[in-house]
């Protein structure tokens, strides 16, 4: 697949995230940001909820609200034979959960931060934002096999 848009889309995410947040007002729609297979956060959700995508696509979540999140996958809720993914590259949802109550929190993403997380084995998978679980902040990523252009 040709993915021309994720260079400009990644130096525009760059750009806003560098300090020109008034390039923002326009570019995101109800938390969600613009272009292909990006999540955005608002204070307590992922929006899109669901995102469906094909094996080897690379998904970024950008942090679009005014509060901290993470992007942790449930641990077990994912393809057998995939491997553990969250932001703060956790080997483990314990850990990441271990770390977000620690003093380090490096799978925090504050405003304006992002994560990214290539996905290739088609299946679905669920992840949660740590310190919003409660408040239902929960996403899941829909992987299908790659279609055959001709």
């Amino acid at each position: 697949a040709h993915r021309v848009s994720d260079m400009n889309r990644r130096t525009f995410l760059a750009a806003a995230a560098s300090g020109a947040g008034v390039a923002l007002a326009g570019c995101f729609e109800g938390g969600q940001a613009a272009g292909d297979h990006d999540v955005g956060m608002t204070i307590s959700s992922f929006r899109p909820k669901e995102l469906t995508v094909e094996a080897g696509t690379a998904v970024e979540w950008f942090n679009t609200s005014s509060h901290s999140h993470t992007v942790t996958a449930y641990q077990g809720l994912y393809p057998d034979g995939a491997e553990y993914w969250a932001s703060g590259g956790f080997d483990s949802q314990d850990a990441a959960v271990d770390d977000w109550q620690s003093t380090e929190q490096r799978g925090k993403l504050e405003p304006g931060d992002s994560y990214e997380h290539t996905f290739e084995l088609p299946g679905s998978y669920e992840y949660y934002c740590i310190p919003h679980e409660e408040s239902n902040m929960v996403g899941t990523v829909i992987v299908e096999e790659p279609t055959t252009e001709s």
